[in-house]
């Protein structure tokens, strides 16, 4: 078999089963496409020896004829997701050398159906960030036209480039607010942000706890589909997880779409939305037309609100969650003359500026005298954006959007905050909601970068939008390849 990096999740599995080639062969040459990517710097840690073991097993069952779900697929780890036995430190100095006794459930449901860790990908600190350069180890380089040093996008980064850049067949995300999606915009690959409560948080390093959410990053639809499958769980160890059936997402794609109604947002054309993004929305509500969907404009006002609301309840819940890197417990320790000068080291050597950034925030909206004047205001007002989706969703069945305002911009080229902030303006408010989105590829930017779309749906109708999806996915017919790809 000539490159085995080509093929797909579902193709890969159709190969193993047919004895096209072994799990071992698979395994290395995705060992061998990590070392020449690794200029990229996407992973953190890896995992080779365990992987070869594994799929030495895999093999096994494949020639017992009792292979699972994933059977032998190899992925990458968001280093959000704790992993037993191996590393995970968030991409921060405080959590150097954490070696968690446990496995999250997300990483857990996967390996138990076979799948096989190739080890931890780089990730904006605590998922703080929207380009991956605030992670302790470095920037990540987005395999596209990779020579000018662009942003792969954020948190999820790494593991968006390690798709795009076949250093993964697919990889686990977490989205706060859009850490999945735009990541997956900027590196032309699928990323699924799904419902609030579909895949359980347990074993996931909290960043803000009513928002973040793990979900697929893959090659194509097919593939979010069959990750979805497995990764989605109740889990009684997460009292946020939903006990809803899992459908079968993978074996009900491909439905007709055929008088659906797709509402178009108008106030998602916001200024500065660059040409081809804007071209590549009317080409996507041109497929939906082809394929017998009904268009329908929309008006969502309470979107302009969303930013600062999230801006406001990110940084609090993440000021609570990050009070427990103490130096006490885990993680890093700065020795000090006395107890509060050893908590003063530790966390002003530990944490990066972006995170200390945020507690700052979080902690000012939650102190006496502003937490009515701010905090609770951005519940009242995040209610009011969850109700307007609830509205909207009884006009129309999906939303079509820009994942984001621009394609991928070159590494060190915002010193602005509130440009980067900016990046998040059409994924935070279904962050906010809870409800699931997806971005797709479309087509390449005049400077040959990917443009991604974002289609969004109601609570835990990921079946819906991986269907609306794939149907836009065969339209596009996005078949490009990054430059920096291994091969």
């Amino acid at each position: 078999m000539s490159n085995l990096l080509q093929f797909s999740i579902s193709e890969t599995l159709s190969l193993l089963e047919k004895k096209e080639f072994s799990t071992q062969e698979l395994v290395e040459t995705y060992i061998n496409a990590i070392e020449k990517t690794k200029d990229l710097n996407m992973y953190l840690t890896t995992c080779f020896d365990q992987a070869l073991e594994k799929a030495k097993i895999s093999d096994q069952n494949y020639l017992n004829g009792n292979q699972r779900f994933l059977e032998g697929i190899p992925l990458g780890v968001k280093d959000m997701f704790c992993t037993k036995g191996i590393e995970t430190t968030a991409s921060s100095k405080i959590l150097k050398k954490f070696i968690p006794t446990y496995e999250s459930t997300v990483t857990q449901n996967l390996w138990k159906e076979g799948a096989i860790n190739l080890g931890k990908l780089s990730c904006d600190e605590f998922a703080m960030g929207s380009s991956n350069e605030t992670a302790a180890k470095g920037e990540v380089i987005n395999p596209w036209n990779f020579e000018e040093k662009r942003t792969p996008g954020g948190s999820s980064g790494g593991s968006a480039a390690a798709v795009a850049a076949k250093a993964a067949l697919a990889a686990t995300g977490t989205d706060t607010g859009g850490s999945i999606r735009q990541p997956a915009a900027f590196c032309g690959v699928v990323g699924l942000k799904p419902t609030y409560g579909r895949c359980s948080r347990w074993g996931i390093v909290a960043f803000a706890s009513s928002l973040d959410q793990a979900g697929p990053i893959t090659r194509n639809v097919s593939d979010a589909a069959l990750m979805l499958q497995v990764m989605s769980s109740y889990d009684p160890k997460d009292s946020t997880s939903s006990n809803k059936d899992v459908p079968n997402f993978y074996n009900d794609l491909g439905k007709s779409i055929k008088g659906i109604k797709i509402g178009i947002p108008e106030e998602y054309n916001s200024d500065g939305i660059s040409s081809d993004i804007l071209n590549a929305k009317d080409m996507t509500i041109n497929f939906l037309k082809e394929n017998g969907a009904e268009i329908i404009p929309v008006k969502l006002p309470l979107t302009k609100y969303s930013l600062p609301v999230y801006y406001i309840v990110a940084p609090a819940e993440a000021s609570s969650n990050l009070a427990r890197y103490d130096g006490v417990r885990y993680g890093a320790r700065i020795d000090g003359n006395s107890l509060d000068e050893m908590y003063e080291n530790t966390r002003n050597l530990g944490f990066g500026d972006e995170v200390k950034r945020r507690i700052m925030i979080g902690t000012y909206v939650l102190s006496s005298g502003y937490y009515d004047a701010y905090y609770l205001k951005a519940q009242k007002v995040r209610r009011l954006i969850k109700n307007e989706f609830t509205e909207i969703f009884k006009q129309v069945d999906y939303l079509v959007t820009p994942t984001t305002p621009t394609t991928a911009f070159k590494l060190g080229s915002t010193q602005d905050l509130l440009t980067m902030y900016l990046n998040d303006v059409f994924t935070v408010p279904a962050s906010l909601a809870g409800i699931p989105g997806i971005s797709l590829p479309i087509k390449l930017d005049k400077n040959k970068l990917p443009v991604g779309i974002q289609i969004l749906g109601k609570d835990f109708d990921e079946q819906g939008l991986l269907n609306v999806a794939k149907v836009i996915e065969s339209c596009a017919s996005f078949k490009d390849t990054p430059n920096g790809a291994a091969s």
